[in-house]
Formats: structure tokens, C-alpha cells, sequence
């Protein structure tokens, strides 16, 4: 059956020239499993983070599989295969499942992207590893530029045979095969103590930052006390582990707090940093593509650690988006606090998305500003 790859579409995530819907190791990772694809029944093929449908859609078009269970970490990648399967009339073929035992029991094919994090890839390696079938085939893509020899020493931990396939247009696949199924496993989310802040964050493997504080945030949380101090309603937007809606609802015992993030990971995370810290009943936490279902004009309070890559891509897009989203959401004279790498030059994009900006700190790396929103 035909496939047309260059039908699929990024939307609802960021599009543009320079960003696309599939790439080589889409079509490598479906050419090397092409003879495994030949072989299973239906539900026994597992695809992990495809970026928008081409690697489930393709097993489906060009290899017969069905029932494919999907995971994908981001909501709008989610959203976008949702779309893609649809058009292409296979909606009733692709499984939406979380990252968890549902996803692969019985899998004998598991097709995944190779994330950036290794800690997301030892947490997807170690749910398959355990309970998936026996003899299930791992086949893991990525450019080579972006992988790394540690990628092999993850997979090494939860599989008994690791190799690696030859590169085509600059991608290569591992193959991994004989799960170490007695094998014991540090348990996900992990935990960390952050001294300085006296926060317990606990993270999922594709979070960012894992269990760490990243710099960027720990300078957006030297100013909470000042961040519009009558507000009632703040929204922690794109949270990550929750490391900042925790400290909002830890040191502002009067506002609610609403933390969101398009990636299930994350949200996991911030719910049990939350849990962690004694603040679950006041930190409502959201799976939600750029605040979608936040109502306009309905929150006094946004912060923001906005993320400057799509993918492996450096692009502005995301954090426009974002912005976009915090101007809507504000209510009348509500603040949006961002803190942004300063060579970006954010503050142009946020006096146009929300409101009057000014800086409020600088350092030699980042920048914080409050923007204050003029909607009416």
C-alpha cells in the first residue's frame, strides 16, 4: 500500500519551512522492521515518541500492522498523529496509551524515537524490558549526530543483545533483543533534595532537567515575592517537574495554582512534586497544549521558563506560542514573569503577545522580565 510521508503535518504543533512532520530515521526504522512487521499479530506493535504518525501510520500502510499502541510524551505530537491517523482513514488502527505496563504487555515490535534525555530512554527501555513479550525487538532511531555511545550503555542495562544497524542518510537504528527481565530497577519518578530551595523534586525520565533545579528557574524563583502580589490565580505555564508551582503555592499560601505542560512526563512529575511538598491540594496539575483549555482572560498570574528547541531544532517558535497563550489567559493588568536565555532578545515578542515589558534582572546568562497584560 502507498504512503504518502510528505502528507503529514505538524499542526497543532509549531510548523514552518525548516521544521518537518518526518525525517530519515522514520523511513530506516520502518525499512529495518519491515521483516519483523511481516510477522505479528494484531496489538503486537508498540511504537514509543514518533514524532507526529509517520513510524505508526507507515507500520500500518506499508507492513499490515494493526492495532498499534502509541505513546507519545508530547500532546500536541499526540494531537498531530490523531489528525494525520484520521485524514488517512486509520484512526480505528492506532491504541493512545501512557507510558506504563498497558503499553507493551505482549509487544513483540517496539519502534521508538531515540529521545535527547538518556533518562527517558532507560525508563521507556525498562517498561518494555519488563513487560513486554520475551521476544520482542527493540529497533531505536536517531541521527547520528545526536546519539552517543551511552545510548548503547542504557539499552545495554535492560537488553542481554545491543547492536547497531548501518547508517543511511545519516541515521542509524539500535537494535536491542533478549530483555534482562530479573533484572532490578530504580524505581520512576526519582527524587532529589534541592538545599537551597528545601523542595523534593521528583522526576520522570523525558522531564527536563530530571530531579534538578535548572539555573534559569532557580533565578525566575528569587523573585515569587514580588510577583503581582494581590493575584488569587496563577499559572505555571509549560511546568516541567513543578518545581515553580510548588514554590508559588508554598510561599503564596493565597493563591491556586493551575501547572501545565504538554508533556505527560512532565505532568507526572509536577503532580508528585507537588504530593512531595504538601501543596497537591492547592497545585491542580494539567496535561495541556499551550493552555488550551485555560479560559481567556481568567488568571492574574503566569510564569515561564520557556523551552528554545523543538526537538533537536534551536527555533523561537515554542516560546511565541507560549507567549501567545499567557496573553490570552491574563486577565486585565495580570503579570506574566518569564526568565529567557538573554541572547534570545525575547522582550520585542512579549510586548506583541501580551503587554508593556520591562527587565527586572539580568545575569551573565538569563534574563527576567514582567509583562503586564493590556486585554480588556
Amino acid at each position: 500500500m502507498a504512503f504518502d510521508f510528505a502528507a503529514l503535518r505538524r499542526f497543532p504543533d509549531v510548523e514552518a519551512p525548516n521544521l518537518h512532520a518526518f525525517d530519515a530515521t522514520d523511513r530506516l526504522l520502518l525499512d529495518e522492521a519491515a521483516p519483523l512487521l511481516a510477522d505479528v499479530a494484531p496489538g503486537e506493535v508498540v511504537v514509543i515518541d514518533d514524532h507526529y504518525g509517520a513510524l505508526t501510520l507507515g507500520s500500518i500502510s506499508l507492513h499490515g500492522a494493526r492495532r498499534v499502541r502509541v505513546h507519545q510524551d508530547a500532546l500536541s505530537g499526540e494531537l498531530a498523529l490523531r489528525a494525520n491517523a484520521e485524514r488517512a482513514g486509520l484512526d480505528d488502527e492506532v491504541v493512545v496509551c501512557g507510558l506504563d505496563a498497558s503499553l507493551v504487555a505482549g509487544a513483540r515490535v517496539v519502534l521508538l524515537q531515540l529521545p535527547r534525555s538518556l533518562d527517558a530512554l532507560d525508563e521507556m527501555a525498562g517498561i518494555v524490558s519488563l513487560h513486554a513479550d520475551p521476544a520482542v525487538v527493540v529497533l531505536a532511531g536517531g541521527r547520528i549526530k545526536h546519539m552517543t555511545l551511552a545510548m548503547n550503555e542504557v539499552l545495554s542495562r535492560h537488553f542481554d543483545d545491543v547492536t547497531a544497524t548501518l547508517a543511511r542518510q545519516k541515521s542509524r537504528v539500535l537494535v536491542a533483543r533478549s530483555p534482562r527481565v530479573g533484572e532490578e530497577q530504580a524505581p520512576w519518578p526519582r527524587r532529589r533534595h534541592d538545599a537551597a530551595l528545601d523542595i523534593d523534586v521528583l522526576a520522570h525520565g523525558a522531564a527536563f532537567a530530571g530531579a534538578r533545579v535548572d539555573v534559569g528557574t532557580r533565578f525566575l524563583l528569587e523573585h515569587v515575592d514580588a510577583m503581582r502580589p494581590n493575584a488569587h490565580s496563577a499559572l505555571d505555564l509549560g511546568c516541567g517537574t513543578g518545581v515553580i508551582a510548588s514554590q508559588l503555592a508554598r510561599r503564596r499560601p493565597d493563591l491556586t495554582v493551575l501547572a501545565s505542560d504538554q508533556s505527560a512526563a512532565a505532568v507526572a512529575s509536577a503532580r508528585a512534586t507537588a504530593e512531595a511538598n504538601g501543596v497537591a491540594d492547592r497545585v491542580h496539575v494539567a496535561r495541556d497544549d499551550a493552555a488550551s483549555g485555560v479560559p481567556d482572560a481568567s488568571v492574574d498570574l503566569v510564569v515561564l521558563n520557556p523551552p528554545f528547541h523543538i526537538g533537536n531544532t534551536v527555533h523561537a517558535g515554542i516560546a511565541e506560542k507560549l507567549f501567545a497563550a499567557a496573553g490570552r489567559v491574563l486577565a486585565p493588568g495580570g503579570e506574566l514573569w518569564t526568565v529567557w536565555n538573554s541572547p534570545l532578545g525575547y522582550r520585542a515578542a512579549l510586548e506583541r503577545h501580551v503587554g508593556p515589558t520591562r527587565q527586572v534582572a539580568r545575569n551573565a546568562k538569563f534574563t527576567v522580565t514582567v509583562s503586564t497584560s493590556r486585554s480588556s
